[in-house]
């Protein structure tokens, strides 16, 4: 017998504040939200909502959504450890699941003495989030390391990605997917101290720069080609502004922190002032980085 949501009742909450699991953590309702423990009962759950038509959306790290205060409908599958967290490293491959904290791949491939993803310490989110955004610093990205993809396709089907079936670009992933199972990157043999340099050099000027102490969910706006988005905020004099329990971080112009009660409409207030006023004083049209759900 075919299962319905309803079966998963241990893992299942109903009419959950999503608030909690987000770092802005602020947001309405999922209509239902669910905790695999297993990656069988992962499977089962996504199949079981491909089946009956109900929208899916992937809850990781919570570090780059922005969820409406009206909620959302239909089922928040969320990925926490220890589900698809493991990171092994294999010669000169990593692979991580993408319930793995990008944190902890980039610690690991620093600890096997192997290059590549240092120059992504400090962005915070999971393997899979950083796959789907193609998370990146001016150093360079996480797509251009991607070898293969595992990910559980929209027929509920685990497939294999590689090659051309991956496209990246700034902050985009060529990926349809329902989740990222796990990813396998190629990163570069370096066994001098120069590596373990480059990525306390690199945290440094993260943590100088960007507001890391605060509630936030990292930059809200993409980079505009050759330009800084946080620059031309910074530009309109919008350091400091609010709107309610939501403000335009001072220490970088394009991320907003929030303190408690603060709300969605807060945040999307912001969001149309700083696109307003750049758009404004320098014709440019700021796309959202940030994920937002309703």
């Amino acid at each position: 017998m075919t299962k319905s949501i309803e079966d998963f009742g241990e893992i299942l909450q109903r009419d959950e504040s999503l608030a909690p699991y987000t770092w802005l953590q602020l947001g309405g309702r999922a209509e239902y939200l669910l905790t695999p423990g297993t990656e069988d009962q992962l499977l089962q759950v996504v199949r079981c909502c491909l089946e009956h038509d109900i929208p899916i959306r992937i809850l990781g790290g919570g570090s780059n959504v922005l969820v409406s205060d009206d909620g959302v409908r239909g089922a928040v599958i969320r990925i926490a450890e220890p589900l698809l967290s493991n990171v092994t490293v294999t010669d000169e491959s990593l692979t991580a699941g993408g319930g793995a904290l990008l944190s902890y791949a980039v610690s690991e491939a620093v600890r096997a003495q192997l290059a590549g993803l240092e120059s992504l310490v400090g962005i915070p989110g999971t393997i899979g989030g950083a796959v789907l955004g193609n998370a990146g610093s001016r150093h360079g990205d996480i797509g251009e390391l991607i070898k293969s993809v595992s990910v559980l396709n929209r027929q509920g089907k685990i497939v294999e990605r590689t090659g051309d079936e991956l496209v990246f670009s700034y902050r985009q992933c060529s990926l349809d997917d329902v989740l990222v199972l796990s990813a396998t990157l190629q990163l570069k043999s370096d066994p001098s101290s120069e590596l373990t340099r480059r990525m306390r050099k690199n945290w440094i000027m993260k943590r100088a720069t960007q507001p890391l102490a605060d509630q936030s969910a990292g930059c809200i706006f993409r980079n505009p080609r050759g330009l800084s988005a946080g620059a031309l905020i910074e530009q309109c004099g919008l350091k400091g502004m609010t709107s309610g329990q939501a403000r335009i971080s001072e220490r970088h112009a394009n991320f907003i922190v929030t303190e408690k009660g603060a709300t969605c409409h807060d945040v999307d207030q912001l969001i149309s002032r700083i696109q307003s006023a750049v758009s404004e004083k320098f014709g440019v049209d700021l796309e959202l980085e940030i994920c937002r759900w309703s």
